[in-house]
Order: structure tokens, then sequence, then C-alpha cells
């Protein structure tokens, strides 16, 4: 029997032109399936080559069970290499597989660069969509590369922005990040120097800065009530009280907050400050409906997500289904 596989480059993915919108709607379905238990997936782990500590690889394995006819199942490994920018590279690329779930046929391979990058923005917004105030007005992000533009215009596609505000560590990283986002919205943004600026008075606060060891960029001080967190960092980048002033503690999935070796939330889970006992939810149960996100306009929420499988999943299918339709792709004869 020939089975043929469908593999698809960045330039085939990016001839699909899939909108943020559909991208944030594939993403909040399947949190929702995994509310309902309708998802299976393996912890993360890390491959952490002998290279002199210049970055590591993820390995993530996911299986949706609400996609298509009979379920997809698939693995992504992602490099995490920071300094990448030296060599002109993005610091996260990746490769992610799809197949059957019932004959272990493989069904595509995909560039999932992009993937990752948009999932990871989709995360964050389909959190705010539940967690923030929908009349956020003031967006603090810091960090400039790799998912900051999907954080970013995401957000921006959901609330009624009057301000973004940008910052990185290199001020050429901040201006260029800035300038490529004033090119797609009409919202203000500015590129401002520290991360205390970037955060005074906003109402939503992302940190997915690309620390090489622990610093506390996001300050307790700086959260505001009403305030909604995201910090995803792999180092820590917040204070150890951080969560001292939250109403509500969310993350994306209990056991993956638990494992690994890195996180912007490790010290906290390591030391007992976060445990399932503080814990409000995982976001599937409030987009699923069993519990409730935001109840009041003071609340301070704060939302750790660290990337689940199930999402590059879900998005493959998806990327897939729109190029088996576009006839996109080269087919490889797999035997």
């Amino acid at each position: 029997m020939t089975i043929w596989l469908r593999y698809l480059n960045g330039a085939d993915i990016d001839e699909l032109n899939i909108g943020h919108a559909e991208v944030i709607e594939a993403v909040e379905s399947v949190v929702a399936a995994h509310g309902r238990g309708e998802t299976v997936f393996e912890p993360r782990t890390h491959l952490v080559p002998d290279n002199g500590g210049t970055g590591h690889f993820n390995i993530l394995r996911g299986h949706v069970s609400t996609l298509g006819e009979r379920g997809v199942s698939g693995v992504k490994v992602v490099g995490d290499f920071v300094p990448n920018y030296l060599r002109g590279l993005p610091s996260e690329m990746a490769m992610l597989t799809l197949f059957d779930p019932h004959t272990g046929v493989p069904l595509a391979i995909l560039d999932a660069t992009l993937i990752t990058e948009v999932r990871t923005g989709a995360m964050t917004a389909v959190g705010a969509k539940h967690l923030a105030r929908p009349d956020a007005k003031i967006l603090g992000h810091v960090g400039a590369r790799g998912t900051a533009f999907a954080n970013v215009t995401m957000l921006d596609s959901l609330f009624p922005l009057e301000e973004i505000r940008v910052t990185s560590r290199r001020p050429e990283s901040r201006d260029a990040f800035a300038a490529r986002l004033r090119e797609v919205t009409t919202t203000r943004v500015r590129a401002v120097a520290t991360a205390a600026e970037a955060y005074d008075n906003a109402d939503i606060l992302v940190e997915a800065s690309r620390l090489e060891k622990p610093e506390p960029l996001l300050r307790t001080a700086a959260v505001k009530p009403g305030a909604f967190v995201v910090p995803y960092g792999t180092i820590s980048a917040v204070e150890l009280d951080l969560l001292d002033v939250m109403d509500k503690v969310v993350v994306d999935d209990w056991r993956e907050s638990q494992s690994g070796r890195f996180g912007a939330l490790r010290a906290h889970v390591d030391t007992g400050r976060l445990t399932e006992q503080t814990l409000y939810a995982q976001l599937g149960e409030i987009v699923s409906g069993r519990k409730p996100g935001r109840e009041r306009a003071d609340e301070r929420i704060l939302f750790w997500h660290r990337g689940l499988s199930i999402l590059d999943v879900a998005l493959g299918h998806l990327i897939l289904t729109r190029a088996e339709a576009a006839g996109t792709g080269t087919m490889l004869q797999y035997r």
C-alpha cells in the first residue's frame, strides 16, 4: 500500500493567508475541548545539547479528539536559541508532524515556526478575552522577538486599546518592533526604554522577555486593581510576591505548570507559592463554562501559559485542511 503525506514549508503556509481571527477561534475551541477532557497530551520534555548553553529543544506531544472525523495526533520539536538573532535566524524554529491516531499513519510534516508564534499569541488573546477587562485601554509588553508580534496584534484586535507600549533590552530591537506594529495598527505605539515605563498604569501587562538569568522586570507594585497579567518568559522576570496581590491565578494546564526546568513562575511552584490549592482554574475550565472568568472590574488576574501541544495540533490541522483544499504543499511518498 502506497502512503503519501503532505509537506508544508513556511512559504506554503504563508500562501494560505490564515488570519488572526481563525487562529484565535481554533485555539479557543481546543482550549474548550481541553476543559471538557477531550484532549490527551504528555508532559513536555527538554533536550539540552552540549552546546555551551546557547539553547535547547522542547518536545511536545498531543492529541485532540474533536478535530476532523477521527481526531488528530501530533508531535512538535521546537528549538529555543536566544542568540539566533546574531545569525539572522528566528530564536524559535519548529517542526510539526501530524498522525492518524487510529493507524499511526503520518499525515503531514509542517514548518511550525509560524504556528509556534501565533499559537502563543492566540493563547494570550484567549486568556485576555475571558480574564481581562473588556474596556482595557493600555497594553504594556516586554519582549520584541518571537511571539511578541502575535501577542500585541491579537490583543489589539480584541480590545479598544488607546496605547501600546513595547520595550526590549536592545534599543534597535524595540524601535524596529514598534515600527513594524505601526504598519498594521492605528493604535498609538510607543517604544519605551524600560519595563517600568511599559507597565506604568497598564491594563494588560505581558512579560515575554528572553532573559538569561532571573531579573524582576515585572514588579508587583506595577499591577493596579483590574489589571490582567501574563508572564510567560522562559526565565523568571517577576518578583516572588507577585501572586500575593492576585485575586485569581489561572494556568493553561496545572500538570504542565509543574513540569520542566523553565517557566516564568517556576520559582513560585518550586517554593510552594503556587499550588493546586491556591490556583483558581485552568483556562479550559473557564472557556468551557465550568468556572467563571473575570467577575469584577477591580480583580487582578494572572494567566500563566507554558504552551500546550494541543494548540500546535489544532493549528496544524487548520493549516492542513486549508492546504488540502487549496492543493498547496508537496506530496511525499512515505512508503
